[in-house]
C-alpha cells in the first residue's frame, strides 16, 4: 500500500501527515508557531519563512522515522495551506517578502483602493474585499519598501511556498490563487485586466493548475532537509478549506460545512460564484473544477481556546497530564454542567463577518456576577467561548442560506473543535441543525492526499475518491430545550457584540482585529 504526505501550513502551526490509500493516518508531526509582528506598523505579521521551512522540515523528518522502512512506500507529497499569504522572490528565487493571512498593514493602501473605486471591481471579480487580500498589500510595499517592490520577479500563495521549497517549481491551484483577489473567478485564472487596472506588478504570477496536477519531483536539496526521498512526484494540493471540504467528501454544490481550527469557515458548495451585494462573506474557487465556495470567517476560534487554556487552566492541564488526555477534554468536562447562555457571561471575540467593514470587537468576556463565583466562573468562560464559536457560525449560516435560498439538513462539522464531545453540541444546538462529524479530523490533510491518490491514479474522481476514504464517526442532533433557549442568547450575544464592536470603534479598547480600511 502506498503513501501520500501532506505538508500543511496553519495559522497557529505547521504539520505534516501521511496517509494510506484507505484514507487512514499513519503518521503525523505538528510544530507550533506564531508570526512575527513588527512594531513599526500597525498590525503587520510576517511569515518567516526559514523558520517555518525548518519546522515544516522537521514534521517532514519525524513522519518519515514513524514510516521508518517503508518510506520507499511514500508514492506523493503534497500540501495545504491557509489562504491569503503570499510569498515574493527575487530574480534568483529567493523569498524577499512574506506574510500571512491576516496581516493588517496596508490600511491607507486600502482606504485610497476604496476612494479610487477599485474596491468593487476587485470584490465582484475576486469575490473578497481588501482586508486580507493582495492589492493593498502590494501598494504597500510600494510606498513603504520600494527597494523590495523593485526587486519582485515572482510571487505565489503560501500553499505554492511549499511545493516551490519541494520540487524548485513555481504554480498555483484555482483554491490557493483565488484567496489572493486578483483571480477571476469564474475564469479560474489570474485576472490580467485587474491586476493592470489597479497598477500591481505584471508578468509575476505563476502558472495555475488545478489541485491533483504534478508538478515537479523532490529535489535533493529538499530530499536532504526532509527526509522525503528525491524524485518523489511533488503534487499540487491547495488552500486548506477547500482541501477539508474535499477531505469530508463535500465535492458536490449544495453541501454546508463548518472547518474548525484556529479559525472556523462556515462554507457552501456551489455550482456558480455568489457574489453578495452587501459585501459580507468571501467567494472563492473549490479545489474542485467547475465549483466554488462562499464562507463566513470565525476570527480565532481555535486559538482563544488555547489562550483560555495557557492562561488560564494550569489545574486542567495537570490534571490531564495525570489522566492521559487533552487539557481540552478536561476543560470541557468543568463546562458541560454550565447551561445553555453560561449564566449570562458572553464571550466577545470574533463575530459575524461583514467583508465591507471587517472588524471585531475587544477580546472579552463579560456578564460576571459577584455573587455566583460557580455559576460565573472559569467553566463559563470556557463554554462561552465555546457559544461565541457557534453563535459567529449561526450568523454566517444565516448569510449563507439567504444568498443561496437553500436550507441545510446537516452541516458537516471537521477539524479540531470536531474532537470534543461539548463544542459539536453547542454548535448543534445554537443552528439547529444536525451535524456531520467525519472519522479523520484533519479533513485539509486528507483533501490534500486525496489530491495526490487521484494524480497517482488511485482514484479517478474526487467523487470516487470521497466514497472510498471519508467515514462518519457520529452524529450530533440539536437538543431542542437547548435550541429555544440559544435562540434567546443568540439574539442577547448580537445585541452585546455591538456594543463592544462600537466601544472599539470610538477606540476607547482595541479590537480583537481589524481589516486594513475598516
Amino acid at each position: 500500500m502506498s503513501y501520500v504526505v501532506n505538508v500543511d501550513v496553519g495559522t497557529g502551526s505547521g504539520r505534516a501527515i501521511a496517509f494510506d490509500e484507505d484514507g487512514r493516518q499513519v503518521a503525523i508531526s505538528q510544530r507550533e508557531w506564531l508570526p512575527k509582528t513588527d512594531p513599526r506598523y500597525p498590525g503587520a505579521q510576517d511569515f518567516d519563512t526559514a523558520n517555518a521551512w525548518q519546522l515544516l522540515s522537521e514534521c517532514l523528518r519525524d513522519v518519515v522515522g514513524q514510516i521508518g522502512a517503508r518510506k520507499s512506500s511514500i508514492a506523493a507529497v503534497t500540501s495545504t495551506s491557509m489562504r491569503e499569504g503570499m510569498v515574493l522572490y527575487d530574480q534568483r528565487g529567493r523569498e524577499i517578502w512574506a506574510c500571512p493571512n491576516v496581516d493588517g498593514r496596508a490600511g491607507d493602501e486600502a482606504v485610497e483602493m476604496m476612494r479610487r473605486g477599485m474596491a468593487d471591481r476587485i470584490y465582484e471579480t475576486g469575490g473578497d474585499w481588501l482586508g486580507i487580500i493582495s492589492p493593498p498589500r502590494f501598494w504597500w510595499i510600494r510606498n513603504h519598501s520600494p527597494d523590495t517592490y523593485r526587486q519582485i520577479a515572482k510571487m505565489n500563495m503560501l500553499n505554492d511556498w511549499v511545493l516551490y521549497r519541494l520540487s524548485g517549481e513555481f504554480c498555483t491551484t484555482p483554491s490557493s490563487g483565488s484567496s489572493s483577489g486578483i483571480f477571476d473567478l469564474r475564469k479560474r485564472a489570474w485576472a490580467e485586466p485587474l491586476i493592470h487596472d489597479i497598477e500591481l506588478p505584471e508578468g509575476i504570477y505563476p502558472p495555475v493548475v488545478e489541485s491533483g496536477t504534478r508538478v515537479g519531483v523532490v529535489t535533493s536539496v529538499a530530499a536532504s532537509q526532509t527526509g522525503i526521498p528525491a524524485g518523489t512526484p511533488v503534487i499540487a494540493g491547495g488552500a486548506d478549506t477547500q482541501m477539508a471540504l474535499v477531505g469530508a467528501g463535500l465535492v458536490n454544490p449544495g453541501a454546508f460545512a463548518v472547518c474548525a481550527g484556529t479559525f472556523w469557515q462556515t462554507a457552501l458548495v456551489a455550482d456558480a460564484p455568489l457574489i453578495d451585494p452587501q459585501r459580507r462573506p468571501r467567494t472563492l474557487c473549490h479545489a474542485v473544477p467547475g465549483q466554488w465556495m462562499t464562507e463566513g470567517i470565525g476570527f480565532y476560534h481555535g486559538f482563544t481556546m488555547r489562550w483560555f487554556r495557557d492562561g488560564f487552566c494550569d489545574l486542567e492541564r495537570q490534571e490531564a497530564e495525570k489522566r492521559g488526555v487533552d487539557a481540552y477534554t478536561v476543560m470541557e468536562e468543568r463546562a458541560r454542567g454550565v447551561p445553555p447562555g453560561s449564566n449570562g457571561v458572553h464571550g466577545i471575540f470574533s463575530n459575524v463577518m461583514e467583508a465591507k467593514r471587517w472588524r471585531h470587537g475587544p477580546p472579552s468576556l463579560v456578564g460576571f456576577n459577584l455573587l455566583d463565583a460557580a455559576g460565573t466562573g472559569k467553566a463559563a468562560c470556557i463554554r462561552a467561548i465555546e457559544e461565541n464559536a457557534a453563535y459567529v457560525t449561526r450568523g454566517h449560516l444565516e448569510i449563507l442560506k439567504e444568498l443561496s435560498k437553500q436550507s441545510p439538513e446537516e452541516i458537516v462539522f471537521m477539524g479540531g473543535a470536531s474532537k470534543g464531545f461539548l463544542w459539536p453540541q453547542i454548535v448543534a444546538d445554537v443552528t439547529g441543525v444536525a451535524l456531520r462529524i467525519p472519522v479523520v479530523k484533519e479533513t485539509t490533510s486528507l483533501g490534500g492526499a486525496i489530491a495526490g491518490f487521484r494524480s497517482i491514479g488511485v482514484f479517478d474522481s474526487w467523487a470516487q475518491a470521497a466514497s472510498a476514504v471519508v467515514r462518519t464517526e457520529r452524529m450530533v442532533e440539536p437538543k431542542p430545550d437547548a435550541v429555544r433557549a440559544y435562540d434567546e442568547a443568540y439574539a442577547r450575544w448580537r445585541r452585546v457584540t455591538d456594543r463592544m464592536v462600537a466601544m472599539a470603534d470610538d477606540r476607547v479598547l482595541p479590537p480583537l482585529w481589524r481589516a486594513p480600511g475598516a
